[in-house]
């Protein structure tokens, strides 16, 4: 018999022993690893094009009906005074204390429907507002495949790289429409109609597109046909998790569901099975406060989305927050000396350090690791990737505001405090220290 969230927290002593302990790894993509090898497909994405499939790791909520838009309005920080037909926008929903509960893009579809696609946190929580609240709408959801999803709606495909067009334009059959960042278009592969997104990742030039999930297969089989001629590489899940931390991507925020008397109830409606109660959490910061793994709008750079002209939930914590001292998302080049270190102790007798696992050392669902300047900790770094485009190991750095200085160095602290945790992706191991460069891009 199902419990809920609530329920499941009361067998442990808080919810940071229960997020530290919990025994799943990084957030799992289920295609495969890898189609050819990783290195060859991050290289696509640089040098000529790849395709990712993201048909299956993320939640799609529909929403149709009169009040979709004030539904959007109430849980979440962003401006829906002229979000139209054929429009996306990335949606944050943020908590009474002004921490961010998920994030999330939602597109205004030709049809009218709303479709919000991400990690299941967003999604849930619109999906509990819908049912608390007066709204007149129509919701249906389609799960994500790791909890139970057998048959998706649409297929989701995403092309990188600098021929990434070119493609496109073949399979068309003429130019494709020029588009704004996060314009959407309609356009033909093999006969059946595509919905596209421009966007980038990876400083690489690209289009997200979906359709029908029974034409997946027809569409694939064109898109690589198309793309011999341009290189084009399929990627698996192993380059697809390094794409996100080189644009600066915050891949899966903790959500700020496990304090506040306003998330009560919704821990209440959550199960013992949903995401928020089964993530995991690693890494060597280690505060007793859970609230100090919260990130607001400002820690990863979603604070130019505001829209303060509208009431929406955490708009009070917003505005208080607003003019005090903030974090900075940045990125941390990491010292290659530092790394062979880490690397050499599996060929030695002396400490063992945390594995780095290439190209992408996520332990947990949401990892966390200390940053020093000077001994004194200003802040934290998450997701530890290499790259082939970077050529070496870098993560993201949420910094104080106050201590970064491009160009000059951190010191990251690598490993879990007493030498690990129950989770079973973790080894035992000692901390140990790299030194890292604050930089303004992944490239340096």
């Amino acid at each position: 018999m199902s419990r809920s969230l609530n329920e499941k927290l009361d067998d442990y002593p808080n919810a940071l022993n229960m997020l530290k302990n919990a025994q799943v790894g990084f957030y799992q993509f289920p295609v495969p690893d890898e189609h050819t090898n990783w290195r060859v497909e991050q290289s696509a994405w640089r040098d000529t094009a790849v395709l990712f499939e993201q048909s299956y790791h993320m939640t799609d909520i529909y929403i149709s009906g009169p009040d979709k838009i004030r539904l959007l309005c109430s849980v979440s920080l962003n401006n829906y005074s002229n979000f139209t037909t054929m429009k996306a926008a990335q949606i944050v929903v943020v908590s009474d204390s002004g921490h961010i509960v998920g994030d999330a893009v939602v597109f205004h579809l030709q049809n009218g429907e709303l479709q919000v696609v991400g990690k299941p946190s967003c999604g849930n929580f619109i999906e509990y507002a819908a049912q608390k609240g007066d709204f007149d709408i129509t919701l249906r959801k389609d799960v994500r495949v790791l909890e139970g999803g057998s048959q998706r709606e649409m297929y989701r495909f995403q092309i990188q790289g600098p021929n990434a067009f070119k493609i496109l334009e073949v399979l068309n059959g003429e130019p494709m429409s020029e588009l704004r960042f996060f314009g959407m278009c309609e356009f033909k592969i093999a006969g059946c109609k595509v919905t596209g997104l421009r966007h980038g990742m990876a400083n690489a030039p690209g289009l997200e597109f979906w359709g029908p999930y029974s034409e997946r297969e027809k569409v694939l089989d064109a898109v690589m046909e198309a793309g011999n001629e341009f290189g084009l590489k399929r990627g698996g899940g192993r380059a697809y998790s390094t794409a996100g931390p080189q644009s600066g991507w915050v891949g899966a925020v903790l959500p700020a569901v496990y304090t506040g008397d306003d998330m009560i109830e919704y821990r209440d409606w959550l199960t013992d099975q949903s995401y928020e109660a089964t993530l995991s959490v690693g890494g060597s910061w280690d505060s007793e406060n859970i609230e100090d793994y919260y990130f607001d709008p400002w820690d990863v750079g979603y604070h130019r989305m505001i829209h303060w002209d509208h009431e929406f939930k955490g708009r009070e914590a917003l505005i208080a927050k607003k003019d005090k001292p903030h974090r900075q998302k940045i990125w941390l080049q990491w010292n290659p000396e530092d790394v062979i270190k880490i690397q050499n102790s599996m060929l030695n007798d002396g400490p063992n350090y945390k594995y780095l696992e290439m190209p992408a050392a996520h332990y947990a669902t949401c990892p966390f690791d200390k940053v020093l300047i000077n001994g004194k900790q200003a802040g934290m770094s998450v997701y530890a990737t290499y790259t082939t485009a970077v050529g070496g190991w870098f993560s993201i750095g949420i910094i104080n505001e106050a201590d970064i200085e491009f160009g000059n160095g951190v010191e990251l602290v690598w490993g879990e405090p007493n030498g690990g945790s129950a989770k079973p992706t973790i080894e035992p191991h000692e901390q140990t220290t790299i030194r890292a460069i604050m930089t303004k891009t992944a490239l340096g």
